[in-house]
């Protein structure tokens, strides 16, 4: 059995899926862009602005689903530029610490949705 999380805390769906979807004792929670939630408008230009906007979509899922980042087992992180991965890294890495930091790849990709250059994705379990 399964139960859909959205929150109005991260942004609506652009697609036919769902923030997050809770099944068992784990949350699979989908990519998160650097969209402002309230505005509807794309945080552009700076890569670290787009990393903490992802993240805090990303926070809002969690805190909805009843958990924080400390539970979070897996991430995955795509970017279309790995030259700017130490930016990205730096912002991400403030959310974990040594104990909690999960597991995770970062992948450069061709281009994402909305020609974003951050998308991030995670896994949780409660």
């Amino acid at each position: 059995m399964k139960k859909i999380i959205n929150t109005a805390n991260a942004p609506a769906p652009i697609g036919p899926y769902n923030q997050a979807v809770l099944t068992g004792n784990t949350l699979y929670i989908s990519g998160q862009i650097p969209m402002d939630p309230q505005t509807g408008n794309l945080i552009e230009g700076d890569i670290k602005a787009e990393t903490r906007q992802s993240m805090e979509n990303l926070k809002a899922i969690l805190e909805e689903a009843g958990t924080t980042f400390s539970n979070v087992v897996k991430a995955t992180i795509f970017v279309k530029d790995m030259h700017q991965f130490a930016e990205i890294n730096e912002v991400y890495g403030a959310y974990f610490n040594a104990d909690t930091a999960p597991a995770r790849e970062t992948v450069e990709v061709a281009n994402l949705p909305k020609f974003v250059n951050v998308e991030i994705s995670m896994i949780a379990v409660l």
